[in-house]
């Protein structure tokens, strides 16, 4: 009976209120634990998931922007906490809502609408104005042979490699006014100065000698104005294709009735060396072309080419001589001439591409007519122009854009090199 009445007491002690409570205290709190520890996990793994969402929210919108070469009205993503306070920088951030996401997809598509702007024009701009400057390089050797061949081996006469040099620097202002979304209108203005150093050897009549005299020449160059209409908007399969008509008038200084400088006359008194005073600045023609150009976007690519033909219109002038001696009033007629290009862009980010091309520009041999005569042929104005392109493209602002682009002659025909920088600026 003692021991039954020592267990009971033991029972009672063990199993009190108290004690069962504290024993309930200490299983919520390891279940309280338990569940905060599996909320962090589920927090991080949803904080995960959200990054996911954005990341892959701009990747489908970027791409179908690049596709449907516009941008298109974005729905905000389900997943996608609410919205910041503030929207993330330009080029930087993620997208969580649709005002970003729209952002996203503008900035996207900047190194698409670059090369557009460099191609043909941005349909979806108000005014664009565009300051550019250029530098080109032209060196031409060549051997001249005044004489006969005696024998089939001597030469007899005057043997003379002359040399023209030239440099010239051309500052255009351009203007682009989108009319609708179709149709934009555009104007060039190029002002150009340019310094060409002729030499001559076998002056006075020794073949070690070497006469040099420079000339130089600045003002306005010929003014184009042109329009670019827009036949088919990039779809999946097709580029975009946008058609140029184009007109340019002879506002520079025409290379015809020149002054000329004579250096060196023979002891017959004829001409053996003389030179322009004054370089031109124009053709001194009227002009109209038509063009078409394509762009594609293949992500991460983008493909662009474009094909024209310019046509020169006769005119006359008071003298059309090369002889600094004479005045023969007459006619010149440019060749038509056809240019053709293509080439590839990269889109490194939303701000950055690079592009490599190939154009090249076929020009058919001019003709000139003196008052009361025939048309000639002028042998060797004929011209095959080719240029291996390079360039780099950086949007400054989101209006504003850098591009640089270095030409490299692959034709006789063709400068040496040209250095561009353009920046246009999208109102």
């Amino acid at each position: 009976m003692k021991q039954l009445a020592m267990a009971a007491l033991v029972g009672l002690v063990v199993f009190s209120p108290e004690a069962a409570a504290q024993a309930q205290a200490a299983d919520d709190e390891a279940h309280v634990r338990a569940l905060m520890a599996q909320l962090e996990t589920l927090k991080a793994s949803y904080a995960q998931e959200v990054r996911r969402l954005r990341e892959l929210d701009m990747q489908v919108q970027a791409m179908q922007a690049r596709l449907n070469g516009r941008t298109a009205t974005a729905a905000p993503a389900a997943a996608a906490p609410p919205p910041p306070a503030t929207a993330p920088a330009y080029g930087e951030g993620y997208a969580s809502s649709a005002s970003e996401a729209r952002a996203a997809k503008e900035s996207a598509r900047r190194s698409v609408d670059d090369v557009k702007q460099q191609q043909s024009a941005l349909f979806n701009r108000r005014l664009t104005l565009e300051n550019s400057l250029t530098y080109a390089r032209y060196d031409r050797k060549q051997l001249t042979l005044n004489g006969f061949l005696a024998l089939d081996a001597i030469f007899l006469g005057n043997i003379a490699i002359e040399n023209v040099e030239s440099d010239s620097l051309t500052y255009d202002f351009a203007a682009r006014w989108g009319v609708d979304p179709k149709l934009t209108l555009n104007l060039d203005v190029p002002y150009i100065a340019r310094k060409t150093i002729y030499q001559k050897g076998g002056a006075g009549g020794s073949a070690a000698a070497v006469a040099q005299e420079e000339t130089h020449g600045a003002g306005i160059g010929d003014v184009t104005a042109s329009a670019n209409y827009r036949l088919f908007q990039e779809g999946r399969r097709r580029p975009e294709t946008v058609l140029t008509l184009g007109v340019t008038a002879p506002t520079g200084r025409e290379p015809y009735g020149l002054d000329w400088t004579v250096i060196e006359r023979d002891d017959d008194d004829f001409i053996r060396f003389a030179v322009p005073a004054e370089q031109p600045t124009g053709n001194g023609l009227w002009q109209a072309s038509i063009g078409l150009s394509a762009v594609k976007t293949a992500d991460p690519a983008i493909l662009f080419g474009n094909i024209g033909y310019v046509r020169s219109f006769k005119r006359s002038f008071d003298d059309i001589d090369s002889n600094p001696d004479t005045v023969n009033p007459g006619q010149v007629q440019l060749g038509d001439a056809y240019y053709f290009g293509a080439g590839v862009a990269f889109a490194f980010n939303e701000r950055t591409s690079l592009s490599i091309s190939f154009s090249d520009k076929l020009s058919a041999r001019a003709s000139t007519r003196y008052k009361g005569g025939q048309w000639v042929k002028v042998i060797g104005s004929d011209a095959n122009a080719g240029t291996l392109n390079l360039g780099v493209t950086y949007a400054l602002t989101p209006k504003a854009t850098l591009v640089s682009m270095l030409g490299i002659g692959l034709t006789p025909d063709a400068p040496d090199f040209t250095l561009a920088f353009k920046v246009p600026y999208m109102l």
